[in-house]
């Protein structure tokens, strides 16, 4: 149980909520436990066959995929992205065409979402996972994104950065773009005892604001046609949950009397749930007095490639290795098409950037053991990077700690070392 009082300060607000669910996300939660939770709040018995378990972790309060009305092509934002659950299933709806973007504070959830995308198949840039602070803005371009999605996540910001966070939403929406959060709504005022006490917060009923209030900050974001709607979900289904027509694990192996399955989330004392606080839907659209004025929107993600990891290389670095005669577990890819004037780094082997998605599976099983790989382009600002990115995901999803993806900084357009230079015609 997590016990202990609400932080005085937003910043101490955002790290305890950071801090319990990248908890959950390492110790995960019982499939019986996040099914029942997951059913109990919209979801259906398919939607949750086609995903993998593991990207759905009984932390839901609603399901907004099924009432976004998805389109194929379009561009998805999920914000607090958990493990994946709602990114999955609207990759589904928006196809190979579209994209599908998760953000999320925990380094832990976003790891482990970017694994269960790996499940799917997925890859970026049409499935990607990225680490950020939801109260600070938010790494999307303006006006690029056709539909939002929020589930139980902005009940667990401070009331400063719930206003920030519905602002940044407005922004980032194309004009006409729509807004589907499922989130928790305070019934009535909160005594002192359950506004500071930090399980509720973390169990997503303390830091609830009342409805009137979540109008105010709708309005106040630009948002004037926003619909409020009450789902009627129990909020008890978060204390213990039973999955759906049969009961949990025996108590005992004495026993077969049932006992109920563990929530994932702290536990609090405040008593029933429900009378504190109800589940809502909240839809709403962007509507901006300059809906023609672009007839072509922006990429969501202008780097998506940057939230990937990587090793950077100085030239010195890899100029070093090609001076060591004793070593050989490395090598250095140069990803230019037909771009190389000036020759390459010696010893490179060119896969070209264009190709090379398509070919993560060949390219692995040829340098899955290697244990440096070298990435480099013209100034490996794009394709380098991005094919490092691509590379380091594939390791990740596989598991594989023996590889590692690297970029060459500066691409050859850095390189100082002309003795270190190979022909200028073909590698």
């Amino acid at each position: 149980m997590l016990a202990g009082t609400v932080p005085t300060s937003d910043e101490g607000v955002v790290s305890a909520v950071c801090d319990a669910y990248s908890s959950i996300a390492r110790e995960g939660a019982r499939p019986e436990y996040s099914e029942a939770v997951a059913e109990a709040f919209g979801y259906t018995v398919e939607q949750l066959k086609s995903i993998p378990s593991e990207s759905h972790m009984g932390l839901s309060c609603g399901n907004p995929v099924a009432m976004a009305f998805i389109r194929e092509g379009e561009t998805i934002l999920d914000l607090g992205s958990g493990a994946g659950i709602d990114v999955l299933l609207a990759a589904q709806k928006v196809g190979p065409k579209g994209q599908a973007i998760g953000l999320d504070i925990s380094a832990d959830m976003v790891n482990l979402a970017r694994k269960n995308a790996f499940k799917q198949g997925y890859k970026p840039p049409q499935v990607v996972f990225i680490q950020t602070k939801l109260t600070q803005p938010l790494p999307v371009e303006t006006a690029s994104v056709d539909c939002i999605l929020s589930n139980c996540v902005i009940n667990l910001l401070p009331e400063a950065g719930k206003a920030a966070l519905l602002r940044e939403t407005y922004r980032v929406l194309k004009s006409g773009g729509r807004l589907v959060v499922d989130d928790i709504i305070a019934k009535k005022s909160f005594p002192d005892t359950v506004r500071s006490d930090l399980a509720a917060y973390i169990g997503c009923i303390s830091g609830a604001v009342q409805l009137e209030q979540y109008r105010t900050l709708m309005k106040d974001a630009g948002f004037t046609d926003a619909l409020f709607v009450e789902t009627g979900g129990d909020l008890e289904v978060y204390k213990t949950a039973e999955p759906t027509g049969g009961c949990a694990l025996p108590s005992s192996p004495s026993t077969k009397c049932c006992a109920a399955i563990a929530s994932p989330l702290p536990q609090t004392n405040i008593g029933n749930l429900n009378e504190w606080a109800a589940s809502y839907q909240i839809y709403a659209k962007k509507i901006s007095s300059d809906n023609a004025a672009a007839e072509k929107s922006p990429p969501a993600l202008n780097r998506w490639w940057d939230a990937y990891p990587k090793d950077n290389l100085t030239s010195g670095d890899v100029a070093s290795l090609l001076r060591d005669p004793d070593r050989s577990d490395y090598v250095i890819i140069d990803v230019r098409g037909d771009d190389r004037v000036g020759g390459h780094v010696r010893g490179s082997v060119q896969w070209r950037a264009d190709a090379f998605l398509g070919e993560l599976d060949k390219f692995y099983d040829e340098y899955g053991k290697t244990k440096q790989v070298i990435f480099y382009c013209g100034s490996s600002k794009g394709r380098g990077s991005r094919c490092a990115a691509w590379y380091q995901y594939y390791l990740n999803g596989k598991g594989n700690t023996v590889s590692k993806a690297c970029v060459l900084e500066g691409g050859f357009n850095g390189w100082r070392y002309p003795d270190l230079v190979d022909g200028t015609n073909s590698l």
